[in-house]
């Protein structure tokens, strides 16, 4: 055995070459461990110790913090007290006496497998190729046609200590073999070192794929149905957009979820197939894939091409027939100490000529969950074309989903942010007030969509506040009501809908009354009130839609109340704006929408207004020098401190957050006590 820390080096990097390509595993699938030797502190004795890949971790990314460490010794003395079946459960749970130390991952359902097999180090993966000999009806039989001796079958089986005590017995009777396929599940191999390990492992997956290369026929999922068949590119968007939010309500309906849309070449074939109505029912097989996709998925019986009207009253029947079949399938096999079902809702939508829309409590959730169903879709290609595919049973994977085991795994999460599960939707938002309420509410939790007039901008100022799991940018000219269309309509696409707007859209120009142009009144007026007016009605229309309420925000200004000199067309669209809150707020307060806003003022640093020119001009206004605006902005304020753009994103949250939840029409002057601001 190596010694512990050429082990460990040796396992990460090996683990991150084979999670790096999906071909490989699925994100956070499969599980890698190495043995070697460490010291006991204690007796200061060599002791064998076992490093696993912990619960919940991924291959690709997986750090030696992700791995769970335990006495060799212990773990195969557990082999002398498994008392069978009925115990899994109990032998997971004595895996922490075998621990060595303190810290590290929670030992993973597979912590046996990689312990009792007689082999420094061991591989277990979930590559497509693999599980679909894992789920033919004969998969046996090909597994001896493709491999010969070298790789064996092991029968499905749920992972547990008797799957690792099954596969350790494999090894010992054939050694001539490099790892096994199991049953509905995936693929195991090891070695003696890492590089062999790994080569095992690529040489399983390798020759599973050249296999159905070579012997599959060419059209498994059947011929091509004209009415399903994808729409252009255009339109499909512009449906799945139509689509998304009134899929994510319907989703919803027990948990808050985000969204992700996937029309990859793979599942518009798949949608379009004469055998994809038979496949889709039978449900995954994997547990990785199921736990995500749920035990199969929502399937639309409608045409690419049929009135929308109508995809959306059928998709209506679906749901609630889908609900009501998910309650008899948890009914079926629940079991008196079984976890509470946890919501009958689909996680898999699928929309044939449109494609694929997935569901999770965020959007990584989300977007993995269509990814398992990708991977789900080449299983049963590879299955069909070589054999057919036959996952593994319905009662099996009920005991695998509500297993107390994965209920503990969910229990484990951290909780949820605030705002998780909420779309936000900020205008002007590649800079100050916007960029900065942006961040605060992605910080919350939201996935926020950042919309600014410079596209470049905007994806820059998303690319600071995350990955596309938590911002993207957008462009949007708020005084278009196409583009502001297209905005909403990109954020039903990249998340589900939206739930949440700031219109924070504005300029200003400081003129008095009779140097204000026509055109001065009309480009401020189209920026903020008609801005706010559009963005507002566009994302209203979907929010009702989603059925799932929402709010809408607006940075209106002090100067909506306060009549100040050289200021006639600013002041006049914030009154407008002003006004738009309480309008709004009395007639969307049925559909569960709260409209409130914000009155900043001062707000000199990091102020795009202030720094186009706006800062120059009132400071001529009172007297005073551009650098030490912010500084008397202060200075006349009852409380004396400036007003940052991270202190009206503060007020956005504290209005959008859970503390004001019947609060709606109001303003909250963030001003630093400015009298001149009073509402009154």
């Amino acid at each position: 055995m190596a010694d512990s820390q050429g082990a460990v080096d040796d396992l990460i990097a090996r683990s991150n070459r084979l999670g790096a390509d999906k071909r490989n595993t699925n994100f956070a699938g499969g599980n890698t461990s190495a043995k070697g030797t460490g010291t006991d502190p204690v007796t200061g004795h060599d002791v064998d110790l076992l490093w696993v890949k912990g619960s919940g971790g991924d291959l690709g990314t997986l750090t030696p913090g992700g791995l769970a460490v335990l006495r060799l010794d212990r773990l195969r003395a557990m082999a002398g007290t498994y008392p069978g079946l009925d115990a899994e459960d109990a032998m997971v749970e004595r895996f922490d006496y075998c621990l060595h130390g303190r810290g590290g991952a929670a030992p993973s359902i597979d912590t046996a497998m990689h312990g009792l097999v007689d082999a420094n180090h061991v591989d277990h993966l979930h590559p497509d190729a693999g599980i679909a000999f894992a789920t033919a009806a004969d998969g046996p039989a090909l597994t001896a046609a493709a491999f010969g001796d070298r790789v064996a079958w092991v029968d499905w089986r749920r992972p547990g200590f008797q799957l690792g005590l099954d596969i350790a017995a494999i090894k010992a009777a054939n050694p001539r073999a490099i790892g096994c396929i199991l049953g509905g599940h995936g693929i195991t191999a090891w070695g003696d070192t890492s590089a062999a390990c790994e080569a095992n492992s690529l040489e399983i997956i390798d020759g599973c794929e050249a296999y159905l290369a070579e012997h599959g026929r060419p059209a498994p999922f059947g011929e091509r149905v004209a009415e399903r068949a994808p729409l252009g590119p255009e339109a499909r968007r512009a449906r799945a957009a139509a689509l998304a939010p009134v899929i994510r309500g319907l989703a919803s309906t027990d948990h808050r979820q985000v969204g992700h849309f996937t029309d990859t070449a793979e599942v518009l074939d798949f949608l379009a197939s004469a055998e994809m109505p038979r496949l889709a029912a039978l449900g995954t097989s994997c547990p990785d894939h199921f736990l995500r996709t749920k035990v199969r998925p929502l399937v639309l019986e409608t045409g690419a091409e049929d009135p929308l009207d109508d995809v959306v009253a059928h998709l209506r029947e679906r749901h609630a027939a889908y609900r009501d079949e998910y309650r008899a399938y948890y009914e079926r096999y629940a079991e008196p100490d079984s976890p509470a079902i946890r919501g009958a809702d689909p996680a898999i939508v699928l929309v044939p000529g449109v494609g694929m829309f997935s569901f999770g409590a965020d959007k990584q959730t989300a977007r993995v969950a269509g990814e398992f169903y990708v991977n789900a879709i080449n299983v049963m290609r590879g299955a069909e074309a070589v054999s057919a595919y036959r996952p593994i049973e319905e009662s099996e994977k009920f005991r695998i989903e509500y297993w107390s085991l994965e209920e503990a795994k969910l229990q484990r999460r951290p909780k949820p942010k605030p705002l998780a599960g909420r779309i936000a939707l900020v205008t002007g938002a590649a800079g100050g007030i916007g960029k900065a309420t942006a961040a605060r509410l992605a910080a919350e939790g939201a996935c926020v969509v950042v919309a600014d007039l410079d596209a470049g901008e905007a994806r820059a100022a998303a690319a600071e506040i995350g990955s596309t799991d938590v911002a993207v940018g957008v462009s949007c000219n708020v005084t278009d009501e196409t583009a502001v269309a297209a905005a909403v309509a990109e954020a039903a696409l990249a998340f589900g809908g939206v739930d949440l707007v700031v219109n924070n859209a504005g300029l200003s120009l400081s003129k008095s009354l009779l140097d204000t142009t026509a055109a001065d009144w009309d480009l401020q007026h189209d920026v903020m009130a008609k801005g706010s007016f559009l963005v507002s009605r566009e994302a209203a229309r979907t929010m009702i839609g989603q059925g799932l309420g929402g709010d809408i925000v607006y940075i209106a200004s002090k100067n909506s109340v306060f009549a100040g000199p050289n200021n006639i067309a600013y002041s006049a669209t914030k009154a407008d704006q002003a006004h738009q809150v309480r309008l709004l707020a009395a007639e969307l307060g049925e559909h569960g929408i709260r409209v409130n806003g914000v009155n900043p003022d001062g707000v000199v640093r990091g102020s795009g207004i202030f720094a186009g020119g706006w800062g120059a001009e009132r400071a001529a206004v009172y007297g005073v020098k551009e650098e030490e605006l912010g500084r008397y902005y202060a200075g006349r304020t009852l409380l004396k401190r400036e007003v940052l753009p991270s202190s009206v994103a503060d007020a956005v949250y504290a209005l959008v957050g859970p503390d004001l939840g019947l609060t709606t029409g109001v303003h909250i002057p963030v001003d630093s006590g400015n009298p001149q601001g009073f509402l009154r």
